[in-house]
């Protein structure tokens, strides 16, 4: 018997071992860095059959090993935010649609909220995989007047994940315009910098959408006229077609995604297509090599030809022993 239960006891310390290196927790850890990866082929079709072995995983240039390796889906907390300033007045039944396609993707474990930006910025209390829940807090108009509080916005998504859980944090932006500083007087202004160094502290992963719009009044929606463009001329406006240039660094350097649409573009395809790389990607984890509290720069390369990667730039090391 007494055989037979020290069997049993090392058999359960093995499982539990072994449960602990199949679902690792890094946030708050020191010990791992976590790197998601997501890799398409030449046609930007996603590839979910690599190994290990197929990644090259550097530190400063330095190669590292790899102690864990996942390619399973694993659990998103999901902040959406939303663009309602006045351009994408008239919009708002295909940000919904769009909204809903995602909700739809999201797996049992997964959460997420839903925010806006405009005259204000809100995001919803709390975290539920509820679809219609989701839904039911999409914005319901979108003032024409309204400003784009860009940075402001995300930096506010960035701080709604505070007491959340240990699952992979992850943003995804919206956006026509360009940053028009704080929605009100007097508040405090962000600037992309701001919001990047938070993104890269608080190891959140930023997708960004921006919507070419603002330029005349396009064909098969978000078109925003000319509308309060005063004295600045077509010139201007012209410039404004463009959504503000910082999504897609935002997105490069937290190993996110950028998407830049046309009218004709789907959107809700779009959506869709985020939600399938947030659940194709594969996870690293490597022990940090210095402990100095610098700045480190990650690069992931793959062994296989003609794949491509993508994952966050840089981590800050922890200091100390």
């Amino acid at each position: 018997m007494r055989p037979f239960l020290l069997t049993c006891l090392l058999a359960a310390s093995l499982g539990v071992g072994l449960r602990a290196q199949q679902a690792p927790v890094f946030r708050g850890a020191t010990e791992t860095v976590p790197v998601y990866v997501t890799v398409t082929d030449g046609d930007s079709r996603l590839v979910t059959t690599l190994t290990k072995d197929d990644f090259v995983l550097l530190d400063n240039g330095r190669k590292q090993p790899i102690p864990v390796f996942d390619d399973s889906p694993r659990p998103i907390r999901l902040i959406v935010m939303l663009d309602i300033s006045g351009s994408m007045y008239g919009n708002l039944g295909l940000l919904r649609a769009a909204c809903s396609q995602l909700f739809s993707k999201l797996r049992p474990e997964d959460q997420a909220k839903v925010g806006w930006f405009g005259e204000e910025i809100k995001i919803s209390p709390e975290f539920t995989n509820d679809r219609a829940a989701l839904v039911a807090e999409l914005p319901a108009q979108a003032p024409r007047s309204a400003p784009t509080p860009l940075w402001t916005a995300l930096d506010a998504a960035l701080g709604a994940f505070e007491g959340a859980g240990d699952e992979r944090r992850v943003v995804l932006v919206l956006s026509d315009g360009k940053d028009s500083g704080p929605p009100k007087f007097g508040g405090r202004y962000l600037t992309l910098v701001d919001v990047m160094e938070r993104a890269r502290r608080d190891e959140v992963m930023i997708y960004s959408v921006g919507l070419r719009s603002r330029s005349g009044r396009l064909p098969g929606g978000f078109g925003g006229g000319f509308g309060g463009l005063g004295n600045r001329g077509g010139a201007a406006a012209l410039g404004d077609d463009f959504p503000d240039p910082g999504l897609g660094k935002l997105a490069l350097e937290t190993g996110g995604g950028y998407f830049e649409l046309r009218p004709s573009d789907d959107l809700p395809a779009t959506f869709e297509r985020v939600a399938d790389e947030l659940h194709a990607q594969y996870l690293l984890g490597f022990a940090p090599p210095d402990r100095d509290g610098k700045r480190h720069k990650i690069e992931v390369k793959l062994v296989p030809r003609g794949l491509e990667s993508r994952a966050r730039k840089n981590y800050i090391a922890p200091k100390g022993s």
